[in-house]
């Protein structure tokens, strides 16, 4: 029997220096909204043409035409040019990072609630330059539920009134990006983690939310049938924005249970950089479900580290995913990469000393783990082979991994 453990990116990609000037400049007021979205097109054609070189079976184009992962849907750029009439750019801050900086989301001033740009308005632009499948990340309705008040209501706008259009934009979001021909979308949901954190300095944090989120985004996937969420999938992490995190000292043991609750069909969780692999593999295992409202669970491990600018070798891959394989069935097994590699479109990348390197050893890190991938795959496949035949054999054959590398063969310094 063949083993196919299947890869997917979660969705972001450095930009290229061209391109963060050009953000630069057009929040400046250098140029116009034209030559930025020139900038961006010349981004997404380098980034979707380097990714397919990888060998990953369906692509993304690194969100290079958004603002960020959870302001795409709100504004132009990441410094709020461009951002919708009824919101201001003074809301709290969706997460303050381990090394000081925070990110700051904008704050609803009154209804209704609905989105400027949808992930299918880029997508589109996009699929015209790839020649393998896409697949799309878009924001789920947890993080946007942070944009209304936390205490208290609009005046003529209810929360639930909010979270109701918040639902409705989402599924749309969705829906537009499987008709246009994406064939899979996942929900990025950062924010479940960092609501266990409670972080004194962010009052969001401290509220419990974690059960309200879930319920949320399970409003949402309610909405789709289960051949339609096999698809859907939730991309859990303890953040990634400039080669920093927000709350990697929460336990999964306190969100895995929970996450596993959201009927999606696939979950991409954050594992390469954790300190015990394998006991995060194990809550997994214990977690997923086989039958969550009609359709089995898979889990796409982080074999990937986007924050550290040392490449992990596809032999490294190759042992996370056999030591995963012990825990989690190998048919409900695949491979990503932690985080995106940059989910914010301004990101200085400080521990690779430079966006530009940052993204050549993006590309080498996929290209790896499409190879650790393949490797697995092998060896898992020859296993069962051999266990069915009559000659049993231990199926997680014990491999080291080589030191790492820690150059990028076609990266500069630059």
């Amino acid at each position: 029997m063949a083993i196919n453990i299947p890869t997917e990116n979660v969705g972001s990609i450095p930009r290229p220096v061209e391109l963060v000037v050009a953000i630069a400049d057009y929040d400046d007021g250098n140029i116009e909204l034209e030559d930025l979205q020139e900038e961006q097109e010349n981004a997404a054609f380098d980034t979707i043409k380097r990714m397919e070189a990888t060998g990953q079976l369906f692509v993304t184009d690194g969100e290079q035409r958004s603002s960020s992962f959870a302001t795409y849907p709100l504004t132009d750029t990441l410094a709020g040019t461009g951002l919708v009439d009824n919101m201001a750019p003074d809301g709290q801050f969706f997460a303050i990072f381990d090394d000081g900086h925070n990110r700051q989301l904008p704050r609803l001033v009154s209804g209704p609630f609905r989105y400027k740009t949808y992930a299918v308005d880029y997508l589109i632009q996009s699929m015209r330059l790839a020649t393998k499948p896409m697949k799309q990340s878009v924001i789920a309705p947890s993080m946007m539920s942070l944009l209304y008040p936390l205490e208290g209501e609009l005046e003529g706008y209810s929360k639930e009134e909010f979270l109701e259009d918040v639902c409705n934009e989402c599924e749309k979001d969705i829906r537009q990006c499987f008709a246009a021909g994406a064939v899979r979308v996942s929900m990025d949901f950062t924010e479940g983690r960092l609501a266990l954190k409670k972080d004194p300095r962010n009052p969001w944090t401290g509220l419990a939310k974690l059960k309200e989120f879930i319920d949320l985004n399970n409003r949402l996937l309610d909405r789709f049938t289960a051949e339609e969420r096999v698809n859907i999938g939730i991309h859990t992490c303890p953040g990634g924005d400039c080669d920093s995190i927000h709350s990697g000292e929460v336990d999964y043991a306190e969100l895995l249970p929970d996450l596993f609750l959201m009927n999606a069909g696939y979950f991409l969780i954050q594992c390469a950089s954790e300190k015990d692999k394998e006991r995060v593999y194990k809550l997994i295992g214990e977690n997923r479900r086989e039958d969550a409202n009609g359709v089995p669970q898979y889990a796409f491990i982080g074999v990937i580290n986007p924050l550290n600018p040392i490449i992990e070798t596809p032999e490294q891959v190759c042992h996370d995913l056999l030591t995963a394989a012990k825990y989690i069935p190998p048919n409900r097994l695949g491979a990503t990469d932690d985080c995106g590699f940059s989910p914010f479109s301004v990101d200085i990348k400080p521990k690779h000393g430079s966006p530009t390197y940052a993204r050549d050893v993006a590309f080498q890190k996929i290209k790896n783990r499409v190879e650790g991938a393949r490797l697995a795959s092998e060896i898992l496949s020859k296993a069962v082979d051999q266990t069915t035949s009559g000659s049993p054999k231990d199926p997680l054959p014990t491999i080291t991994p080589p030191g790492p590398s820690s150059k990028c063969p076609f990266a500069s310094s630059t």
